[in-house]
């Protein structure tokens, strides 16, 4: 008799993603989102969040803008319900704190009405999030004993509005309204008309904890007429009380040297961080596009006969980290001892490349002042010779300077395909149309198939104009030259050729 198949219920996590910096998710929350099934998640949550999720998670973007809803609440609830009842972990990712106006509260109702498990992971609120990053303590000794939350979505001219505006105008001595900007004029209003000094000050602050933050600050009676003169629009935390005047002394996120520069990185997602987070620790706002993505090769055919006969070679060379990653995925793969190695001179170009052998016990005999196979070539000249064995594990189609020298120098050279490189389309709508509304100031290019996968990737007529007001900015001369082979202006290239040479060089000429 066969047994009847279990009825498995799954679990929705109601978690709040936090105001914008990726850096502000919770440690639980960021453990729900790399468990997930399904991700169904706003425009309040930073893209960069969902680049934690597995690569079979499902994700859904319920896109709630203050214009257009693509989802209504009602099928969001019955989005993450279902989910849920065909037996999915789903991690609801909403902007903030789930329970400070994000409408949790009536998701989990639903959830429990249908008998659903879930939990609540708290976030850190924009309320209190984006004042700090604008250098607005909500609470301050002397100042400040108290604030209140408030939400600015409600038409405070309507007759069953809930908000007691006679009480709330002195209620406490800061005020953080949320998603209060299309009726800003009224709430200062009633705020003044009930008590509150006109001269008392307010700061908008908009994207808070984002590169792309802005602050502006007025009081009570200006600070409408300012916020159509600047054309300061949503979504925007709107902080009133004595407070707003310490941002003066205060404010720290916007000197950062990078602050408001939206930086596009082309690497692979799985190497991206690095550069990522160096732009974001300057105050930038990283746009990752993927301009390759790391596949094994067509055929592990020479990587495998190469490993199998390991003891043969005199020097492996590893031309990138990639190189070293995948070899060794490889290597132990077979079931090979670290050991076998022993007696193998070792070449490396460039530093995280040495770093990623060093991690695993080895010694780097050669490793080039300059990262880049001509370097490579000139000391070895004096290190090796003829008819030694060369190992190369490298990607599948890279420069052949390297091999071919080796051989006309003598030596015995065998080139292991690890790996491979090929596109990844999913962004270049996003990245074209951001292009073209001029929201991009940089582009980060690390290698030559960056570069071409890039040009491939956007294919347009005009990218010369496209890129006009962009800043290019390239690892090295190698790179640098396929940019200009591919009609793309250079602007600057690092001078050391690595990822926090790339970064120097942001700093210094981006302007």
């Amino acid at each position: 008799m066969v047994a009847e198949k279990e009825n498995k219920t799954g679990k929705v996590y109601l978690v709040g993603a936090g105001p914008g910096d990726e850096g502000l998710i919770t440690v639980k929350g960021l453990e729900c989102i790399k468990k997930a099934d399904v991700l169904v998640y706003d425009r309040l949550a930073t893209d960069r969040l969902l680049n934690y999720a597995g690569e079979r998670a499902e994700k859904i973007f319920v896109g709630k803008k203050p214009d257009k809803h693509e989802y209504t609440q009602d099928d969001i609830n019955k989005v993450i319900s279902q989910k849920a009842k065909e037996g999915k972990t789903v991690t609801r990712l909403k902007g903030g704190d789930p329970f400070v106006f994000g409408r949790g509260g009536e998701e989990a109702e639903v959830l429990a009405s249908e008998g659903v498990s879930f939990e609540i992971v708290p976030g850190v609120t924009s309320a209190v999030a984006a004042p700090a990053y604008a250098g607005i303590p909500v609470t301050h000794r002397g100042i400040s004993s108290s604030f209140s939350v408030i939400t600015g979505h409600e038409d405070p001219t309507k007759e069953t509005s809930q908000i007691n505006w006679e009480k709330l105008a002195t209620a406490t001595d800061t005020l953080c309204f949320l998603m209060g900007m299309s009726n800003l004029d009224k709430i200062t209003d009633n705020l003044m008309k009930y008590g509150r000094a006109k001269e008392t000050p307010v700061a908008l602050i908009r994207w808070g904890t984002r590169s792309v933050q802005q602050t502006l600050t007025g009081n009570l009676e200006n600070i409408s007429d300012k916020a159509k003169e600047n054309g300061f629009k949503a979504p925007a935390v709107i902080v009133v009380g004595g407070v707003v005047d310490l941002r003066e002394k205060l404010s720290w996120f916007d000197n950062k040297p990078l602050i408001n520069k939206r930086i596009v990185v082309t690497r692979a997602r799985s190497q991206a961080s690095d550069l990522s987070n160096n732009i974001k620790e300057l105050g930038g706002e990283p746009v990752e596009f993927p301009a390759i993505k790391i596949v094994p090769p067509e055929s592990y055919e020479m990587l495998d006969f190469s490993i199998s006969k390991i003891a043969y070679y005199d020097w492996l060379i590893f031309t990138s980290i990639n190189g070293v990653e995948k070899f060794f995925e490889r290597f132990f793969y077979h079931g090979r001892d670290i050991r076998e190695l022993c007696g193998i001179k070792i070449c490396a170009i460039g530093p995280k490349t040495r770093e990623g052998l060093e991690k695993r016990g080895l010694s780097v005999e050669v490793m080039p002042t300059e990262y880049k196979a001509e370097a490579v070539l000139e000391q070895l000249k004096t290190k090796v010779n003829s008819n030694e064995k060369v190992l190369i594990p490298r990607a599948q189609v890279a420069r052949e300077i390297l091999p071919q020298t080796l051989k006309k120098m003598g030596l015995e050279v065998d080139v292991a395909p690890t790996y491979m490189t090929v596109r990844e389309k999913e962004k270049a709508p996003m990245l074209k149309k951001a292009l073209e509304n001029g929201e991009v100031d940089a582009i980060t290019f690390t290698s030559s198939s960056t570069v071409e996968n890039f040009v491939e990737m956007i294919d347009v007529d005009n990218l010369a104009k496209l890129l006009e007001n962009v800043f290019i900015a390239c690892i090295g001369p190698i790179t640098a030259k396929t940019c200009e082979r591919l009609g793309v202006k250079v602007d600057s290239v690092a001078k050391e050729y690595t990822i926090p040479g790339l970064v120097e060089t942001l700093l210094e000429d981006l302007e």
